[in-house]
């Protein structure tokens, strides 16, 4: 068990914590959140002991490893594998005395050891991981030096994750990962034997991957049962609820402050003056939380263009070897918004470069004679001019354009008079990832074309974004991880495999399922099922009525699942004279979750039977 007592640290002299508590049971699966630049990365290096701390302190098991990804693997010579393999030291250690000892009795401790391990396994479970990140063999055998800084982070993240820590700390690790990657990830985190905490911005992996969200807000931290959807909108009630109970404290303030006001100096009122001036000195004003910082996108809007604007015919497009992508016959609208979906290497920033005309290709490509393409890579993002300023960007791009007008500009990708001065360098990560697609925009493009665009922005600055896509009347081709972001904006899915580009034919969520079963081919259409016979009002009751008894059943599950969560995160129940109640009490949460499942199938059932019942 994890257990953060009271802790208090400040970062010169701003204050991060102060008298932060909060306790996470052994193997809970925890994403934190919170504004940028309120101190989640901090807390992680508190936990890993680099900083000392003010006040407080950290209780964690004896011996308990603590492992997290803390930069990217050097550049050597050594194999993809042998670098992960590495990575667990006590087993590289105890490898290295294996072949050296010569004492029997050691030799059996060590090999004993190794057993426990489950050393012998090792080789194996580092190459599914390192598959899983989107290294086939070939690529797990040549040395790291092959590699670039991106890919090598992916490294380091298998590394970390096939070590295995008791307690494993992820800082926004799906960054550097592509969907397949981030995908596989989620999945690996939920059967993950140990506690995990991550940092991250993706919807999807706070609501699929962890069980408990743990928020950092004005200096404390509060643990929520659930994930990040759940944690949302029990912060927006809670939020609702005290900004009503400011409003009736303030106006009984004011009505208190009004009758001392008009009364005090009356004989007659003035000892009521004074009580009611006592009953307003206790009352302590109630402030809601803070909202979170409005940061919107306004991305110019284009003329129309007669369709289509962009077609291309038996194309195909490369480098300086075979093509790529052969035999492309593709066709885009002004009103399109087309997800590139397939794995790591197939192809989709080069379909991406093609399109925005970064690369030349083969056969027949037909643009719209003014067509105008906006294009936004994550590399861009590092090639900003690092001691420039976002103003200066923008006048080396309209140096006849007044000062206030792009000011004005800046302002529409949340960039504010403070940020427009401040040179790049100093600049959040979020801020830059603003200006560049501030930049890839400045045309009022008819085609977006964006490559990964929410790796370094936070939660609300990505839901702002969905919203400026909606609202945007130029086509959208879109590459990214985040599987919130693609389920909003997309409406077409083109899939890129074996160097071609095929519309996907089923969804997001099909899509999904068949990367986790390592089977990304797109499903063939059934063949059109026969219309089911209408449903009599009676079956239609009976199906309403299952539909209602499964959504009690789970309702009740919760509560017991919730009522066990908060035991098991009473700090008593782990010590060390109530292991027995411990263990029944693992045992109960097992057993209700494992119930929820199936309550949860069993609704899911009933509702598609009174769905397919009501036609």
């Amino acid at each position: 068990m994890l257990r953060i007592d009271n802790i208090s640290f400040a970062m010169q002299g701003n204050p991060l914590f102060e008298g932060a508590s909060a306790t996470i049971p052994t193997g809970h699966k925890v994403g934190i959140v919170g504004r940028n630049g309120a101190g989640k990365t901090t807390l992680f290096r508190i936990l890993r002991g680099e900083f000392p701390l003010e006040g407080g302190k950290i209780d964690l098991p004896a011996r308990a490893k603590i492992g997290g990804v803390a930069q990217e693997v050097p550049s050597s010579s050594t194999s993809l594998l042998d670098t992960v393999l590495e990575a667990d030291t006590e087993r590289a250690s105890l490898m290295a005395e294996a072949d050296s000892a010569t004492d029997p009795e050691r030799i059996a401790a060590v090999q004993t050891r190794l057993a426990d391990i489950d050393a012998w396994s090792a080789e194996g479970r580092a190459a599914t991981i390192l598959k899983g990140l989107g290294f086939d063999t070939q690529a797990q055998a040549r040395p790291c030096s092959d590699f670039s800084g991106g890919w090598r982070m992916r490294v380091a993240l298998a590394g970390v994750l096939f070590a295995q820590p008791d307690l494993l700390l992820l800082d926004e690790p799906t960054n550097y990962l592509d969907l397949e990657g981030a995908l596989w990830l989620e999945g690996y985190l939920m059967r993950y034997p140990h506690t995990v905490l991550i940092i991250s911005h993706d919807r999807g992996l706070l609501n699929r991957a962890v069980g408990h969200i743990l928020h950092l807000e004005d200096r404390k931290l509060t643990l929520y049962t659930g994930g990040y959807d759940g944690f949302a909108k029990l912060r927006a009630e809670r939020r609702a609820a005290l900004a009503a109970e400011a409003d009736k404290v303030a106006a009984k303030r004011a009505h208190m402050q009004k009758f001392v006001d008009r009364f005090r100096a009356q004989a007659t009122k003035a000892k009521q003056a004074q009580s009611r001036l006592k009953m307003l000195e206790k009352l302590s004003p109630i402030t809601p939380p803070a909202e979170a910082a409005r940061h919107v996108f306004s991305f110019p809007e284009p003329e129309e263009l007669s369709p289509p604007i962009l077609r291309l015919e038996g194309a195909s497009v490369g480098y300086d070897g075979p093509p790529v992508l052969r035999s492309l016959d593709l066709r885009i609208d002004q009103d399109d918004r087309i997800a590139l979906l397939g794995r790591n290497g197939e192809g989709k920033s080069t379909l991406s470069k093609l399109l925005a005309g970064k690369l030349a290709g083969h056969g027949t490509l037909t643009r719209a004679t003014k067509l105008r393409v906006g294009y936004f890579a994550q590399h861009q993002v590092d090639e900003l001019e690092l001691d420039e300023t976002p103003l200066q960007h923008l006048q080396r791009e309209r140096p006849h354009e007044a000062p206030p007008r792009l000011r004005a500009r800046l302002a529409g990708f949340g960039l504010m008079a403070e940020q427009a001065e401040t040179i790049v360098r100093k600049l959040s990560g979020g801020q830059k990832a603003r200006l560049s697609l501030l930049l890839a925009t400045l045309d009022a493009p008819h085609m977006l074309i964006l490559d990964e665009p929410t790796n370094h922005l936070d939660i609300e600055s990505r839901e702002a974004l969905v919203e400026a896509l909606t609202a945007y009347t130029g086509a959208v081709i879109l590459v990214s991880h985040d599987m919130h972001l693609l389920s909003l904006v997309a409406d077409r899915l083109w899939l890129v495999k074996d160097g071609n580009v095929r519309p996907y034919e089923g969804d997001l969520d099909s899509y999904r399922a068949a990367l986790l079963a390592g089977d990304d081919k797109p499903a063939r259409p059934a063949a059109p099922a026969p219309k089911p016979k209408r449903a009599s009002r009676d079956e239609l009751t009976g199906l309403r009525q299952e539909v209602s008894k499964s959504e009690a059943r789970i309702a009740k599950l919760e509560d017991m699942r919730d009522k066990l969560a908060k035991k098991l995160a009473d700090p008593e129940i782990y010590e060390d004279n109530r292991a027995g109640d411990l263990r029944v009490w693992q045992a109960k949460y097992t057993e209700v979750m494992e119930a929820l499942d199936r309550a949860e199938a069993m609704w899911m059932a009933a509702q598609d039977a009174l769905e397919k019942a009501q036609g």
